[in-house]
C-alpha cells in the first residue's frame, strides 16, 4: 500500500472513532445522568399513590463545579423538612466508595387534577358567584395554599388578591371569615384519641380564620384555641 494511502486509511479510522467518542457522555455526565435516573426513579416510586392524578417529574442538574468521586453504591432520600410538591429537591449519598458524599438535586414535581378556576379576571374584593368559577385541570403544586375542589366552598366568599382567569383558586385568595368578635360567648370543644369535652368559654379575642384565639373558659382558665365555625373553637391537645 502506498505510503498516501495508508496515510489516508489511518486519518479515517482516527477521524471515525474520534467522531464515536465524541458522540459517548463523559464519565462525569454518565455520573450524573445515573443521578438524575435514581432520584427519579426515587420520587415515581414515592409519588405512586397519586390517587389516580397525573404527575409529571422534573430532574435538575448538579452544581457544574462539584466533581465526584466514584460510587459503587447510591441511595436517593428526602431530606429533612422537604416535600415532593412544587419546586424541591432530592439528596443523594454514597454508601460506598473511596470517598462518601452527599449531594442535592433540583426537583418539580407537578401534580395534575381538576379544581376550580376564574373564568374571568376577578379583582380584590370580589364576592365570588357561581359563573365566576368553573372545573378546570390544574398543577396543585404550583401553589404552597390549597386548592378548592368545591364550589360550595368559594360562593359567596370574598377573595383577598387579584386572580387572573384561567388561575386555580387557592385558599390563600379568599378573605378570612370572622367567626365571632371579642367578648362574645363561643362553644368549646376539646378533642383528642377517644375522648371529646364540650363547654362554654368567652372570646378574649376576635375568632377570625386560620388564626389562634384566646379563651376563657367557665372556670377561668385562659387557653389557645382555633376558631373553626360560628361561635366554634376547637382545642387539639
Amino acid at each position: 500500500m502506498h505510503s498516501w494511502a495508508f496515510t489516508w486509511h489511518v486519518w479515517l479510522r482516527i477521524t471515525a472513532l474520534a467522531a464515536l467518542f465524541a458522540l459517548l457522555p463523559a464519565p462525569a455526565q454518565a455520573q450524573e445522568n445515573l443521578l438524575q435516573q435514581q432520584a427519579r426513579q426515587f420520587a415515581n416510586t414515592a409519588l405512586r399513590a397519586g390517587q389516580g392524578r397525573r404527575v409529571e417529574i422534573e430532574v435538575g442538574a448538579l452544581d457544574p463545579r462539584l466533581r465526584l468521586a466514584p460510587c459503587d453504591q447510591i441511595e436517593p432520600y428526602l431530606p429533612a423538612n422537604a416535600r415532593l410538591w412544587g419546586r424541591s429537591r432530592i439528596g443523594i449519598r454514597c454508601l460506598k466508595g473511596p470517598t462518601r458524599w452527599n449531594v442535592y438535586l433540583p426537583v418539580t414535581v407537578r401534580v395534575f387534577a381538576p379544581a376550580l378556576v376564574a373564568t374571568r379576571a376577578l379583582s380584590a374584593g370580589t364576592t365570588l358567584v357561581e359563573g365566576d368559577l368553573a372545573q378546570a385541570e390544574v398543577d396543585l403544586a404550583e401553589d404552597t395554599s390549597n386548592a378548592l375542589f368545591q364550589p360550595a366552598l368559594a360562593i359567596g366568599r370574598t377573595i383577598d388578591r387579584p386572580l387572573p382567569a384561567g388561575r386555580s383558586l387557592r385558599q390563600s385568595h379568599l378573605k378570612p371569615r370572622q367567626w365571632f368578635a371579642a367578648g362574645e360567648v363561643v362553644q368549646v370543644v376539646a378533642q383528642g384519641p377517644g375522648f371529646r369535652v364540650s363547654g362554654e368559654g368567652q372570646a378574649l379575642t376576635p375568632g377570625t380564620e386560620g388564626l389562634p384565639v384566646r379563651i376563657r373558659t367557665e372556670s377561668g382558665r385562659i387557653l389557645t384555641a382555633q376558631a373553626v365555625g360560628e361561635r366554634r373553637v376547637e382545642v387539639n391537645p
